[in-house]
């Protein structure tokens, strides 16, 4: 199958945001769902990936601050995945991140074995790490309460996400039960 790498468009905005959702189904990032795409200030980058009927089927969006890029979003979608997309969108990302001065290229992510074997792969190193912890009522009705010390008067949460110092991670591990490890990846440019 072929495909054509090129910048997103406006007009690619409803297959950007399923090809988000769909890759994102059978990670640690399953909720984290937007119903547009959030904007990428200048001079980051945002590049599809679309299939000869030009749909979108992968995507990277990358910001630039100094002498750092970050990838906010990567994601191929499930049907197209293993064929070199990812690894396209990233050469394409740190060619021209490099271009606009950036030294590092970076990302956070969950403790999702494939993701993290990738980022591996392309030359990431791990350095930064924090919790990502999720208090859901609809798993246990009691980890909202223990995640807020104090409710405000009226309101009754449902759902918490917090972060959390990797320090206390396994402490938070048995009161909650959604926690995750997020990790900085980066490499030089």
């Amino acid at each position: 199958m072929s495909y054509t790498i090129r910048a997103f468009t406006p007009a690619d905005e409803t297959g950007w945001l399923r090809c988000r959702v769909l890759a994102f189904l059978q990670t640690a990032y399953f909720d984290d769902v937007s119903r547009s795409k959030p904007a990428t200030a200048a001079p980051g980058l945002d590049l599809v990936a679309v299939d000869a009927g030009g749909r979108v089927v992968g995507i990277m969006d990358t910001g630039i601050e100094g002498d750092v890029a970050t990838i906010d979003t990567v994601a191929i979608h499930p049907d197209h995945q293993r064929r070199g997309l990812a690894r396209e969108l990233l050469e394409r990302t740190s060619n021209r991140a490099r271009k606009l001065g950036a030294a590092t290229l970076d990302a956070w992510s969950r403790d999702d074995p494939d993701t993290l074997n990738w980022y591996r792969a392309m030359g990431f190193t791990e350095s930064d790490h924090y919790l990502h912890v999720y208090a859901d009522h609809y798993r246990d009705s009691s980890e909202p309460g223990r995640a807020i010390a104090e409710a405000r008067p009226g309101l009754r949460p449902l759902m918490v996400f917090a972060h959390a110092q990797l320090a206390d991670e396994e402490r938070l591990r048995g009161e909650f039960t959604r926690v995750h490890v997020c990790r900085r990846l980066a490499m030089p440019l």
